[in-house]
């Protein structure tokens, strides 16, 4: 066995250990996302004795808020009022307190903001000490969260939770910059597809997984009142973290520096950047502000888009648990089988575009669906949803593990370069500008919901990506170009 074979083989074993921890973190990440409503309706019935806690301010702020929005959008219906108590968990199971379920998308939002806060600083963390000792030191702090949320008895606990969450989340990250750390050029496209992989394996599994033990209740010995109502889907994810945490302590090597380490032993040569560093700096720019734009968009397609189906069809939680599925499963396949061998052959950022322009023709295919002819039609509205929620699996497949593979080509590993293109910094940096879009995009396009209608909604965002992917077409010519000259 060569030695470039025996390093080959070493970078493969370290993208399966990243590949299999992130499943396990993302497993954990998933589980409490579907028992968001119930959760809150558990407090409500618990705290409803006292309008002054912390959840009742926010839920007035919600109701508030969404007063104004109807009063802006002209609609002579009253808005609801917030249901307290018993009330409250009935209006969640009948899935119609959208007080709540804002509620829930702010939350959501909230982790997403941490982490525009917290990413850039792991990044330069990781180049400083090492990608696995501030790995290690994140998943401590998720470990705290799942902790905290195993025993939170008030919303406020739960809340101090998700905030520590947030801040420790790091996985994503530092597992995107393991893993170009340990590849090559002509690699690291390939393996870093199996991320976005394991987001689709575990957003389809996890909520359902959580949903299935949310019916589980502790054992008789233990004392109920002392711990959170989905105590045993909090018990599971802490156990996947701590699994997790011990797996990479055992499996996990040090990876920064890693390609010259091979160097110096002679494994492999030093590989030179054809680009310019001001040329990588303005690309790994227009990835990032691509990053942020897309997900700005997306992520409120994303999030209104169960608001659509009650909305149009009164669906319920099972109808749009098969929906969702049916877009995480076909997403899996499709970077399997498509992204991952089509990424080196046509480029990252020109299978970027294309699903972009995938999410485009999704959103004015929803744009259609409140039309009388379509949605008064059972095979013709369900034909609509269906070709829109593939065409939905097409743009998860594609734009984020394209522009992340894309960011990760303009970086270097190593003091030696350029500090602003040091792989844990610029990886920071490039994913705090798309966490900064899925913090906003929720609260920005259930606005507009609200006032204007899925019609007006959905054509808006289909238009404003667009322009994003209109504003693609240099890059993509750039790119071009590049795979020409090293073809020559």
């Amino acid at each position: 066995m060569t030695a470039q074979t025996t390093a080959t083989t070493a970078a493969k074993g370290i993208v399966t250990t990243v590949f299999i921890a992130l499943v396990l973190d993302l497993l954990a990440f998933t589980l409490p996302l579907p028992l968001f409503p119930r959760l809150i309706a558990w407090y409500l019935q618990r705290e409803s004795h006292s309008p002054s806690t912390l959840l009742a301010r926010l839920l007035n702020l919600s109701y508030s808020w969404r007063g104004y929005l109807t009063s802006l959008s002209g609609a002579k219906s009253v808005v609801p009022e917030i249901r307290w108590g018993k009330a409250a968990a009935d209006s969640i199971t009948q899935g119609k307190n959208w007080d709540v379920v804002l509620l829930g998308g702010a939350m959501g939002s909230l982790f997403s903001l941490c982490q525009c806060v917290i990413s850039p600083w792991l990044g330069s963390l990781s180049d400083k000490y090492g990608r696995k000792k501030v790995l290690l030191a994140t998943m401590v702090g998720n470990i705290v969260s799942a902790a905290i949320w195993l025993r939170s008895t008030t919303f406020s606990t739960y809340l101090l939770s998700r905030l520590v969450g947030g801040l420790s989340e790091g996985n994503v990250q530092i597992s995107t910059a393991i893993i170009s750390d340990v590849t090559t050029a002509a690699t690291r496209s390939r393996s870093l597809a199996l991320i976005g992989i394991a987001f689709s394996i575990c957003f389809t599994i996890g909520p359902s997984v959580g949903a299935y033990f949310a019916s589980r209740s502790l054992p008789n010995t233990v004392p109920s009142a002392d711990w959170n109502v989905f105590a045993v889907p909090a018990a599971i994810s802490l156990g996947l973290l701590v699994i997790e945490t011990l797996y990479l302590a055992a499996r996990l090597p040090e990876t920064r520096n890693w390609s010259e380490k091979q160097v110096e032993k002679g494994d492999v040569k030093a590989a030179v950047p054809v680009d310019s560093v001001d040329a990588r700096l303005r690309k790994l720019r227009a990835m990032g502000r691509l990053h942020g734009l897309f997900l700005l968009f997306f992520s409120g397609a994303e999030f209104t888009l169960t608001f659509l189906t009650y909305d149009l069809f009164s669906a319920s939680n099972a109808q749009n648990g098969r929906l969702l599925s049916y877009i995480g499963v076909l997403s899996a396949l499709l970077q399997g089988r498509h992204v991952r061998p089509s990424m080196a052959r046509l480029g990252e950022v020109r299978l970027a575009t294309r699903g972009i322009l995938s999410c485009v023709l999704a959103l004015g295919l929803l744009s259609l669906l409140p039309h009388p002819r379509i949605v008064t039609s059972y095979a013709l509205s369900t034909t609509v949803l269906y070709a829109a929620a593939t065409l939905l699996s097409y743009t998860s497949a594609t734009v984020v593990s394209c522009l992340t593979a894309a960011a990760a080509g303009c970086t270097t590993e190593g003091a030696g370069g350029d500090p602003r293109l040091q792989r844990g910094r610029a990886l920071g940096g490039y994913r705090s500008k798309g966490q900064l879009g899925r913090a906003i995009g929720p609260i920005l396009a259930s606005s507009v919901y609200w006032v204007m209608g899925p019609k007006v909604c959905y054509s808006g965002l289909a238009g404003c990506l667009v322009l994003v992917w209109a504003s693609t077409r240099g890059l993509v010519a750039e790119e071009r170009s590049r795979k020409l000259m090293k073809a020559e």
